[in-house]
């Protein structure tokens, strides 16, 4: 998910079964995330690896943008985060 996005709460039902395992996950903090992801990749209506892959290009632009480093330099005014950030988004299929 990419930093600076609003994210916006929304209730599900789900059965008993598939409550008990996802809150199995929340223990480890992941279950909003795979929620997340998994109707990303439902919505994106792609192949599984292509939703994959996509989700691998948003977690890098995410670190990218939170490396103060990157955020640091810049180059004739315009941040080396940014610029990266640009890069790796066309590389999103």
């Amino acid at each position: 998910m990419e930093t600076g996005k609003r994210l916006i709460p929304y209730s599900v039902h789900l059965s008993e079964d598939v409550y008990l395992a996802l809150k199995s996950h929340a223990q480890d903090r992941k279950a909003s995330s795979m929620v997340r992801d998994a109707i990303t990749m439902l919505l994106e209506g792609g192949k599984p690896f292509d939703s994959g892959y996509n989700q691998a290009i948003r977690d890098v632009v995410n670190l990218v943008r939170k490396n103060q480093v990157a955020n640091a330099i810049s180059w004739d005014g315009v941040k080396i985060s940014d610029e990266l950030v640009g890069e790796i988004k066309e590389l999103t299929k």
